[in-house]
């Protein structure tokens, strides 16, 4: 018998004063059984920082064909294509070639940094993709947050990004790789 994915309900409300955006996202999101809360947090962190109204979780894990997030316009092209993780070289020019834009949010600690120090020479020449990194301490402070129902607020100015919900608020800082 398959394992079926964990359903999280999250009423996200995005204040981005750096783009001027701010509206309440109802969203539900799908735990892949071999995901972590904490790159479904991670997901939804990029969610917020990317975040219109075309922006949408795709089958993520269960597909090569697709990534994490994307946006996609009227005439169905792919505006912006999010990854999760580490990808391999040969999805990130993929990616590159079908989407305007790409971002990748890189984790894990030692191992993201052996990745990027194999990649970036490989990738260096892509101007359509940014990579940033995310430190394993404010991934463990993000998956706090995760509740089967949650209710979060993200506020992004000057490039610092804070989370919080009725309790706590915690700021995610983030390394910029390329871009």
């Amino acid at each position: 018998m398959a394992l079926k994915a964990t359903i999280y309900k999250a009423e996200l409300q995005v204040a981005d004063m750096d783009r001027h955006y701010y509206h309440t996202h109802n969203l539900t999101i799908a735990q892949h059984p071999s995901e972590t809360e904490v790159r479904m947090m991670l997901r939804l962190l990029a969610f917020a920082l990317h975040a219109d109204e075309q922006l949408s979780f795709t089958k993520g894990l269960s597909t090569d064909e697709e990534p994490d997030l994307w946006s996609r316009n009227l005439s169905d092209e792919v505006q912006l294509w999010v990854e999760v993780g580490l990808p391999d070289e040969r999805r990130i020019k993929r990616a590159s070639h079908r989407a305007a834009t790409v971002a990748v949010y890189a984790y894990g600690g030692r191992g993201a940094q052996i990745w990027w120090d194999q990649l970036h020479n490989k990738v260096a020449r892509l101007d359509n993709v940014r990579i940033w990194f995310v430190p394993d301490g404010a991934l463990q402070e993000l998956a706090q947050f995760v509740q089967r129902t949650m209710r979060l607020q993200v506020n992004i100015q000057d490039g610092q990004v804070w989370v919080s919900d009725q309790e706590r608020s915690i700021q995610v800082e983030m390394e910029s790789w390329k871009g």
